[in-house]
């Protein structure tokens, strides 16, 4: 057990300067995949968009792209490249099966079920319960303003004060309830109503 892969992904240069810096010069405790996409943009018809004299932002990408291959390869980081001839359905497609399938086979490589995920499971039955609270303080609110804690002691949920705080801090910001804060700047101490 305790075992397996953190997957960290950025695109193009948009974080050269911490993520590439960290890969580089880092713990070497990492294997980098570089996918390429040759095609520029959709409409091979479309005119190119140059960002200056003879460069697109295609060509700055995959300078990017061979730099920081090249920038790793100094350091002797290890790293593969994946070509792609588009960013089509049927390409992205094909890279999520293959991703899928290398889950599967380096689970079975590592003797785990990578598709028994008991984490999985208890933060969708953990979602579950916060939806269940939140129904059940919406029908417990009144047009009298009640605190979070007030709304729980009333449901019987005294221990679900902070998740009962943010579920309706999130209603409230969105319309759907009522929220009032008498003086205090204190947002514990905010109340809630029933609009209608």
């Amino acid at each position: 057990m305790h075992q397996g892969i953190s997957v960290y992904g950025n695109k193009g240069s948009t974080d050269q300067h911490a993520y590439v810096q960290q890969l580089r010069d880092g713990v070497d405790n990492f294997f980098v995949t570089f996918i390429e996409v040759l095609r520029d943009h959709q409409d091979a018809a479309a005119p190119e968009v140059f960002v200056e004299e003879g460069v697109t932002s295609g060509d700055y990408l995959l300078g990017f792209l061979l730099g920081s291959q090249r920038a790793l390869a100094e350091k002797g980081r290890r790293s593969v490249t994946i070509t792609v001839p588009d960013c089509s359905a049927s390409s992205i497609g094909a890279l999520i099966a293959l991703y899928e399938r290398t889950v599967g086979i380096y689970g079975e490589l590592i003797n785990i079920n990578a598709y028994h995920q008991p984490g999985v499971e208890a933060g969708k039955k953990a979602a579950a319960g916060i939806l269940r609270l939140q129904a059940q303080l919406v029908a417990a609110l009144t047009k009298t303003p009640q605190t979070a804690l007030e709304l729980c002691r009333a449901i019987g949920t005294e221990a679900e004060a902070f998740a009962a705080w943010k579920v309706l801090e999130h209603l409230s910001a969105n319309g759907r309830i009522g929220r009032q804060r008498e003086g205090s700047q204190d947002p514990l101490l905010a109340a809630y109503f029933r609009r209608s």
